[in-house]
């Protein structure tokens, strides 16, 4: 069960698109640096969809980690690094009202806690995230790192393990300040163990703003899709993890979307290495 824990961790690390209901051991660390990429888009979901002003980039560098405070809970820390561009323009013939330009910064930096509830044969674990109005933002070209808003996260995850698979689930919202809509949160994940050094799951996630929010973005903001109120999606995708010891490993992520609203409609690709002390 130990192992299924940090292999658990290692799927849910990579874009912290699932949580798990695992927690680690008292004084135990896991650390993982991982690279996330959204290839050049220039299409937004929406009805009816729409296009960027500019083909976008949007990477992301994180740190993340998790310590066990006890047996039973576990603090989690996210320190993701934007790497955004906003590059020629979709339409040549158009008059444009952004830049072509480039930013690198911080996103909303996360912290988190997560309590284990029952530990039977399935686990029923609470988990609160803070993600903190870190990002910056670009005037003239409409590039965004992060929402400009504080977000509180409140999850309830359940899930258990087997001798070769697993599966788990979540559920929660996405409660944001400065007029932000606020959004509900669904997803899971199932997994199997296909090899002895390697891992296969398939997850879905979901988000659905409320429209609760009354935010006037720029103009240049919408233009990007980044960061911007009332985004929903329906994603889906693979994930993979192979150890090469008993404390390293690596990771890969694909993930894709059946739909959405202000969200690019392009694919998600994530690699990762991760190490447990």
């Amino acid at each position: 069960m130990k192992q299924l824990f940090t292999l658990l961790l290692s799927f849910t690390a990579i874009g912290l698109l699932a949580q798990s209901p695992w927690t680690k051991k008292k004084n135990e660390a896991y650390l993982q640096l991982s690279f996330t990429t959204i290839p050049t888009y220039s299409e937004l979901f929406g009805d009816p969809e729409y296009s960027t002003e500019r083909e976008i980039n949007d990477n992301t560098l994180q740190l993340y980690t998790e310590y066990g405070l006890s047996d039973k809970t576990t603090l989690l820390v996210n320190l993701p690094l934007k790497m955004v561009s906003s590059n020629d323009l979709v339409n040549s013939t158009a008059t444009s009202f952004t830049t072509e330009d480039s930013s690198t910064a911080l996103g909303n930096i996360q912290l988190g806690v997560k309590h284990n509830f029952i530990n039977k044969k399935w686990l029923l674990t609470g988990q609160l995230n803070v993600e903190f109005n870190t990002g910056s933002y670009e005037e003239l070209s409409g590039l965004r790192t992060g929402y400009d808003a504080i977000t509180i996260t409140p999850l309830i995850i359940t899930g258990r393990g087997f001798n070769n698979w697993y599966i788990q689930a979540f559920t929660g919202v996405d409660i944001r300040t400065n007029d932000y809509s606020s959004a509900f949160k669904l997803g899971g994940e199932v997994g199997y163990k296909t090899l002895d050094w390697l891992w296969v799951a398939g997850f879905l996630d979901g988000v659905a703003s409320f429209h609760n929010g009354e935010l006037a973005q720029p103009i240049e903001n919408i233009a990007t899709g980044l960061y911007v109120n009332n985004q929903s999606y329906a994603a889906f995708g693979l994930k993979f993890i192979g150890e090469v010891n008993d404390k390293l490993g690596l990771n890969l992520g694909l993930g894709g979307a059946f739909g959405g609203r202000n969200v690019a409609k392009s694919p998600a690709i994530s690699f990762g290495v991760f190490y447990k002390m």
